[in-house]
């Protein structure tokens, strides 16, 4: 169960890892993003500002006059027109124009949108939009550009501004509304008209995928992990010479079995056996001859319970103890005399037990049926001490601790 408990806490934390690295990754895809949309809408801002300059610096340029190209009704200075000659006028193209023919060509170019605007606009179709409008508001409390998406998904643009400063060369036509050099006197508006939409469905999908995978691995892991449990935790009980369980196994059932018994108010019988003149059956067959003997009348032993309760361990060297449940003195007995029986039945030779010259067994039988027994250990002690009287009174034979029955 702790197995159990650990891997689905180990299996949460995984998802909770996985759920962090996507929220992390989809993060840093939208500031990765931002920051690129920023800094290519920072750039066409710029070209514009340095191409804007180079024109002021010359005062303007002159380009001749065509059906795209009118005079400027809103640039009142001298010599805006200058007629060449009956096929060439050339008018004078300020920042503020060259800007809105700029915006035309990469409008029509590759969408991207350029407009010129302020607070205070001397031309009307230079109004600012409402976000512009509050562009224009920022910049007077942070001078900066900045920028953010705009649009639906379906309709998605980058939308960056930044303010342009009054210089000298920008008083000539803006003097008269009251700007000094070092004004913001308006701002420049850069819409990037497609942004890179981040695949949402393949992030999640990967992410998945990933955790699915480590789920997997850690069901896997667990597997091993659980199979190789089982197998040390049956090494740990169960004797790895008779392959019945071992003195730790009979520890752990007789305490359970002990508890019940007291709670349910039943009876709880305890028999131990042991192979009589054992050693001397090591000394005259071998030590392999002798454990296979051993295993030999351990299976016999199990062999000879018929219950699911009931339980046998190898309780050490040529000692086996059986737990019979709610069972009573009589019930024991009549097991343990089967027990011995079966034993014997085997015909094992033993030239060195006579009289009977084959392996047999010597039985104590103990019963709680009282309260006067406390514990099991004082239980385990009266079925030892019947043994020891069975032993001593001629071996194969069964004794009970008790002084109301005979030897049967």
């Amino acid at each position: 169960m702790s197995i159990l408990k650990n891997v689905i806490l180990i299996g949460v934390l995984w998802v909770l890892v996985i759920c962090a690295s996507f929220y992390l990754n989809y993060s840093s895809l939208v500031t990765e993003q931002e920051n690129i949309a920023f800094s290519t809408a920072e750039s066409f801002f710029q070209q514009i500002v340095i191409t804007r300059k180079w024109n002021a610096i010359h005062g303007g340029v002159y380009v001749p006059v065509t059906e795209a190209t009118q005079p400027n009704p809103y640039l009142k200075i001298k010599n805006r027109d200058l007629h060449i000659d009956e096929s060439l006028t050339l008018t004078k193209i300020n920042p503020a124009f060259m800007t809105r023919q700029v915006s035309e060509i990469a409008r029509q170019h590759n969408g991207i949108q350029f407009h010129i605007t302020s607070l205070n606009p001397i031309r009307p179709a230079n109004k600012a939009t409402a976000i512009e409008t509050q562009y224009l508001q920022h910049f007077e409390q942070e001078p900066e550009g900045k920028g953010e998406f705009v649009g639906d998904n379906d309709n998605r643009s980058y939308f960056y501004m930044a303010p342009l400063m009054t210089d000298k060369a920008c008083l000539s036509c803006h003097a008269e509304q009251g700007y000094k050099e070092g004004d913001i006197r308006g701002g420049i508006s850069v819409t990037l008209p497609f942004i890179h939409k981040i695949s949402l469905f393949e992030l999640l999908l990967s992410h998945i995928g990933v955790g699915l995978l480590g789920l997997v691995g850690l069901a896997i892991l667990a597997q091993k992990i659980n199979i190789s449990y089982n197998i040390i935790r049956t090494q740990s009980i169960m004797d790895a010479l008779t392959g019945i369980p071992n003195r730790r196994s009979f520890s752990e059932s007789i305490l359970h079995a002990f508890d019940r018994s007291k709670r349910e108010n039943e009876p709880l019988s305890v028999i131990i056996c042991d192979i009589d003149n054992f050693k001397k059956f090591n000394d005259t067959y071998g030590h392999v001859a002798g454990d296979v003997c051993l295993r030999d009348v351990a299976q016999k032993l199990q062999a000879s319970l018929n219950r699911p309760s009931d339980f046998c361990a190898r309780y050490g060297g040529e000692e086996f103890i059986v737990i019979l449940s709610d069972t009573t003195l009589n019930g024991a007995m009549a097991v343990a005399n089967k027990i011995r029986l079966s034993v014997e039945e085997m015909q094992i030779p033993h030239s060195a037990s006579p009289p009977a010259n084959v392996v047999t067994i010597s039985l104590g039988v103990a019963t709680l049926s009282d309260k006067s027994v406390t514990s099991y250990e004082k239980l385990v002690q009266y079925a030892d001490e019947a043994l020891y009287v069975a032993k001593e009174s001629g071996r194969n034979q069964v004794k009970a601790y008790s002084t109301q029955l005979d030897e049967t």
